[in-house]
């Protein structure tokens, strides 16, 4: 029997902690003949691609409005950009504008790389995040680490922040007006990183990044335009930790994640 390479049997260990022992096959293998899970796993991050242009068209759907891009121009640079984002940062930890500022410990703004290619957006804080000031650190940040391991990338290669940068109290959903209080770091964020992919992480960040009210089973799995950029809504990544049966739906929607930064998704 032909030895696995190593890089691709790490990918497999990894989507087997995430519960896709079996699950490899892509969106356009559909209806083909079953391959095996070596053959159709996800190609080494190292493997060349394509590049697709910076900005692919997306239709978003019908009674959705888009906000404009709000005004002023972005730096250029990587470094410009990230040095951008430091000071958005710390205005982000002098900021009072919503109730959440009153019970927070940190300010929980932003990781990763500021000039990710993809961005992950969530609803908010959890307790270990307000501990650390750190996005996605508890149980579920451990699985996001696993679902972005599996499509070839590792955490230090995206950007991750959430919807409001405040924790909830017992962590509830942010309400309308705290979350419109921290849009405006939230689209800043989003237009110096200048992501070619966002992936919004559940029903809150989905219906707060689209202005709309529609359920997450109408929106999953599909692709919208977030100031520009190509949207995938998904499962976030508690929520698979309460339900696995959301772990396949989730690894086709990251599949289509993979395939769109690659340049062979639509």
């Amino acid at each position: 029997m032909r030895e696995v390479p190593p890089d691709l049997r790490n990918q497999l260990v990894y989507l087997d902690g995430i519960g896709y022992g079996d699950l490899y096959l892509t969106s356009g293998e559909r209806g083909a003949p079953e391959s095996s899970a070596a053959s159709a796993a996800p190609a080494p991050a190292s493997a060349p691609a394509p590049e697709p242009p910076r900005r692919a068209a997306v239709t978003a759907p019908s009674g959705t409005a888009e906000e404009p891009a709000p005004a002023g121009a972005s730096p250029g640079s990587p470094a410009e950009r990230a040095a951008a984002l430091a000071a958005l940062a710390r205005e982000a930890e002098g900021c009072e504008k919503c109730r959440l500022a009153r019970g927070r410990t940190r300010v929980v703004f932003g990781t990763g790389d500021p000039d990710a290619d993809l961005m992950f957006i969530g609803e908010g804080p959890g307790a270990e995040e307000d501990r650390q000031g750190l996005p996605f650190v508890g149980p579920a940040g451990e699985l996001l680490d696993k679902i972005i391991q599996a499509i070839g990338l590792g955490r230090e290669q995206v950007y991750i922040a959430n919807v409001v940068k405040c924790r909830p109290p017992g962590n509830r959903d942010p309400q309308p007006d705290e979350a419109a209080a921290c849009r405006p770091f939230l689209r800043r964020q989003i237009e110096l990183v200048q992501p070619r992919v966002i992936v919004a992480l559940g029903r809150v960040a989905a219906q707060a990044l689209l202005g709309t009210d529609q359920p997450l089973g109408r929106m999953r799995g599909r692709w919208f335009d977030v100031q520009g950029v190509p949207t995938m809504v998904t499962y976030h990544p508690a929520a698979l930790l309460r339900n696995r049966a959301w772990k396949r739906p989730t690894w086709e929607d990251m599949q289509a994640v993979r395939d769109r930064l690659s340049g062979s998704g639509v």
